[in-house]
């Protein structure tokens, strides 16, 4: 046999998968060529291009959302990197907030040449307890889903673009706060007060209240200072097509001119209650006053939703997302534990509402503090509580956000078998109410016994000598 007559089997293999590939190619050219066509397109070329820029398009509205719900900027973006100047001389941003939000602190001030800050916060200038706020250059990381109300600050705090956002921020977090860096340098400063609700309002019973219909409601006037009350506005209407709630919050302010000049107040000769530009001459430390929180009810119609095509649906789907730009997030939960769920993206000036399926969850119902023996209940921060989380919580939570739907939560709920017992647990506490109380009783039948047997002693030796004498 001659060498050409000799079959390379290895060049036939290539040749025959090159011609797969090439049916392959054909087979969707020609598929995108008739979709070209039934989109009226002028050739295929467009119709490449028109379908990168779906993909394109779809692609950045599905990812842009996330980083967003990740991180909120704040909206005063030119005043974060901006070269503005530092005082001279260190004074205070006064600021107020309601118990349970989560608030942020920029730094608007630092040189250009210092690329991390570290954040300090006393409870009153010149104090010797200071503590030190640091993410470490950004190697710590802060889940706010996991921050507890009662948990220490060190653990409900994280630094992002050099601003100090505080998760859950609660009254004991009320004093300074301060932004510089690990060698002692000081930019800025905050006095923050924060103050817990009072009083609820509620259509039913808002007209009980006095001086409703003013701007500022006076609490207390002296010679030297004014104690009222200063709104926010109102938010929008936490959800469209249906019927929703609109709040706002109260905050005690004191107007004097006898407020301390190192304190910059943003409404003139005017600071929250608490603020320590408040003289303490004027008696108001420990006076009770908080903040008051309003609710009413309205109505809106959503906006119009988009048409989407098939093809960014399928997408969409595939993102997680539900196709009207609502997240999906997961999370299993085991029964009889605390569980708190946050909207993403949510802030303290921001409508926010909850749905459980298509049962809306309306403060006026489900408000803390209405009901002292409810199991599930909102707060002031627009969290939604479950204490503990039970078999009937399974199911689709729903977070309305600005009016709009932002998120979806799929609670999942099971049975937690062989957990750890923790010292909080009623029956760990009931388990050592019993042992103490055992401890006790053994430990008073002992002490009897002893004393019982030296009276016996000494009364057995009291009769010899009576013997002895006779």
């Amino acid at each position: 046999m001659e060498k050409s007559d000799i079959i390379n089997f290895s060049c036939l293999e290539k040749e025959l998968q090159a011609a797969l590939e090439a049916d392959r190619k054909y087979q969707r050219e020609n598929d995108a060529k008739f979709r070209a066509l039934s989109q009226n397109v002028a050739s295929y070329e467009e119709f490449s291009r028109n379908m990168l820029k779906e993909v394109l398009v779809v692609c950045f509205s599905a990812i842009f959302p996330l980083l967003l719900s990740a991180y909120e900027a704040p909206e005063d973006k030119e005043d974060i990197f901006g070269s503005r100047p530092c005082p001279a001389f260190l004074v205070f941003d006064t600021a107020a907030f309601i118990a349970d939000m989560t608030v942020e602190l920029p730094c608007h001030c630092k040189p250009e040449e210092t690329h991390s800050v570290v954040w300090y916060y006393q409870k009153q200038i010149g104090s010797m307890n200071t503590k030190v706020l640091t993410d470490f250059e950004g190697t710590t990381v802060v889940e706010s889903s996991k921050v507890g109300r009662g948990s220490d600050l060190h653990s409900r705090f994280s630094i992002r673009l050099f601003s100090l956002l505080i998760f859950r921020v609660q009254k004991a977090d009320s004093g300074h706060y301060i932004c510089g860096t690990a060698s002692g340098e000081f930019f800025y400063g905050y006095d923050v007060d924060v103050q817990e609700v009072r009083q609820v309002l509620f259509p039913w019973n808002v007209k009980q209240r006095t001086q409703v219909q003013e701007a500022e409601p006076v609490r207390m006037k002296t010679e030297m200072f004014q104690v009222f009350t200063s709104y926010w506005s109102w938010t929008k209407c936490d959800r469209c097509d249906i019927q929703g709630e609109q709040t706002r919050v109260g905050l005690c302010y004191v107007k004097s001119i006898y407020l301390h000049l190192r304190y910059q107040h943003e409404s003139g000769a005017a600071a929250s209650c608490g603020s320590s530009a408040v003289p303490q001459q004027f008696g108001l430390s420990g006076s009770g006053y908080g903040a008051e929180l309003e609710v009413r009810n309205c109505h809106t119609n959503c906006p119009p939703k988009p048409t989407t095509s098939p093809e960014r649906r399928a997408l969409l789907k595939f993102l997680e997302y539900d196709g009207q730009g609502v997240t999906i997030h997961y999370h299993n939960h085991p029964t009889d534990s605390d569980l708190v769920l946050t909207c993403p993206g949510a802030k303290p000036q921001y409508a926010v509402a909850w749905d459980k399926g298509s049962a809306p969850l309306y403060r006026s119902q489900y408000l803390e503090g209405l009901n002292k023996t409810s199991r599930v209940f909102i707060d002031t921060g627009h969290h939604l509580h479950f204490r503990p989380v039970c078999l009937e919580d399974k199911g689709s939570y729903f977070c309305w956000l600005q009016g709009e739907l932002a998120a979806e939560i799929r609670l999942g709920v099971y049975l937690r078998l062989g957990r750890l017992r923790q010292i909080s647990d009623p029956e760990s506490v009931y388990a050592l109410q019993v042992i103490l109380a055992c401890y006790i009783g053994i430990t008073a039948m002992f002490f009897l016994t002893v004393l019982v047997r030296f009276i016996w002693q000494i009364s057995k030796e009291d009769i010899f000598a009576d013997i002895n004498r006779t």
